[in-house]
């Protein structure tokens, strides 16, 4: 090869030529020269290896190309009949959601861009909601659901701190999307029953709420999605307990409260679930629920001879039967209008 550019450079700097066919040559020679260089400038490969390894690059960087939207109709060649059935579902509004920039691509809104997947038909190459963390779900549904006012307290409430996501209580394809949200009580109760198995257990006492008849659900008394309350209770009457709803008699406001109404709530006697005893309280007798708060209490005055403590010899004597009964006497335990001490 030098002998040939050693050759165009004599030609390039000799006299001139001797004879025609030796000009010839030369020109031929120099253009030879001239490709073989313009060939080592642009890197093209020199040997078969360096050729297949070129051509193994190119899938490569095909590969890393981030997925596309393929649309919804991409996805119906496939899954016709999850695509039928979404047609029915709520969910289906999404398909011609412009505002959010999801139209022609519901199935994509969840699963995200499905162009390799169309490809390639892994399943690796789609996202499912089913098989994510229970935050990365919840993100996908916040992204619509975020400000509505039913799913405000999702993020703080106990189902999400328990790694409880929506996907786990909220089924999009099950059933031709009908079981997207539980409306029946039966089906409410069944759905909580799945994972609160202690809690239905104690709707088979002999008093409770008549959830296991069918005539309410869980969700009359409970926010799933969370609340300002305890153990998601739903809220009324500004920020009242849900009890309230059914129970409004109860609540006030009155002049004379019972602290423990107003502090602690319903549950501070009450056991909503299920009780021993017909007024569904935490204890199996009046008497023994009182006590909790209201043992050795002594008389208005620091004398001896008070008679209107807890204490015997006074005048409320536990040990006799007609004080065992705390209600006979102090009938508004909840509040009163006229008396302080609740007996009218």
């Amino acid at each position: 090869m030098f002998r040939l550019i050693f050759t165009a450079r004599q030609v390039c700097f000799a006299r001139p030529p001797l004879g025609h066919l030796a000009a010839q040559m030369a020109v031929a020679t120099l253009i030879g020269c001239t490709l073989w260089g313009a060939q080592q400038q642009t890197g093209a490969p020199s040997s078969p290896d360096q050729t297949k390894a070129a051509e193994q690059a190119k899938p490569a960087e095909a590969d890393n190309k981030p997925a596309e939207n393929a649309g919804s109709q991409t996805c119906q060649a496939c899954h016709e009949d999850i695509y039928n059935a979404f047609q029915k579902s709520p969910h289906q509004t999404v398909e011609t959601d412009k505002k959010r920039g999801w139209a022609g691509n519901a199935c994509e809104s969840c699963h995200g861009p499905g162009s390799k997947h169309a490809e390639s038909t892994e399943a690796s190459q789609i996202r499912q909601p089913a098989k994510l963390t229970a935050a990365a779900a919840d993100r996908i549904c916040l992204t619509c659901h975020q400000n509505q006012a039913t799913h405000t307290g999702r993020i703080n409430s106990s189902h999400a701190k328990n790694q409880v996501s929506c996907v786990s209580c909220h089924f999009v394809h099950k059933n031709g999307g009908l079981d997207l949200v539980a409306r029946k009580p039966v089906a409410i109760n069944q759905q909580c029953a799945g994972c609160h198995i202690d809690v239905w257990a104690s709707f088979q006492k002999p008093y409770k709420h008549r959830l296991p008849e069918g005539a309410m659900s869980c969700a009359d008394c409970h926010n799933p999605h969370g609340s300002a309350l305890p153990r998601s209770i739903q809220t009324t009457r500004a920020n009242e307990p849900g009890c309230a709803k059914c129970h409004g008699e109860k609540v006030g406001p009155f002049p004379f409260e019972h602290a423990p109404v107003r502090l602690e709530g319903c549950g501070a006697c009450h056991q909503p679930h299920g009780s021993a005893n017909p007024r569904m309280l935490t204890r199996p007798q009046v008497s023994q629920l009182c006590q909790e708060c209201h043992s050795n209490i002594p008389g208005p005055a620091a004398s001896t001879r008070s008679t209107l403590g807890t204490v015997p010899p006074a005048f409320h004597d536990l040990r006799s039967p007609r004080f065992q009964n705390c209600t006979l006497c102090h009938q508004k335990v909840h509040g009163s209008y006229v008396n302080r001490v609740f007996t009218r």
